[in-house]
């Protein structure tokens, strides 16, 4: 089962701490296979919305930037149980803030 894990920005500046423990952390979950990828985003982005034939395109930031999405893990893992458990340990490394964990369906 695949699970996009995502995380808000955060207030917090990170120290050298946080970045040895998360990349530990990044380290043991790719080499047992279970981190697909990973990355940051932009602040922002671009949203599209369509409304019956018009398309409407809108460059961010938008007034809503607590509910931005500013990193994401895509994993693979036996259960959601399992993904819970990763964005637990997660979100002990990196402190207060709040994550999703969402399944993804393939065709």
């Amino acid at each position: 089962m695949r699970y996009l894990m995502t995380t808000g920005p955060s207030d917090t500046a990170p120290d050298k701490k946080l970045f040895a423990e998360m990349g530990e952390f990044v380290r043991e979950l790719t080499a047992s296979g279970v981190l697909l990828a990973t990355g940051g985003l932009e602040p922002g982005g671009t949203r599209i919305t369509s409304n019956g034939a018009e398309i409407t395109v809108t460059d961010g930031p938008f007034t809503e930037a607590k509910e931005a999405i500013a990193s994401f893990a895509l994993v693979e893992v036996r259960s959601k149980e399992e993904a819970i458990e990763l964005g637990r340990r997660f979100r002990r490394i990196v402190g207060d803030g709040q994550s999703t964990i969402q399944q993804v369906f393939s065709a």
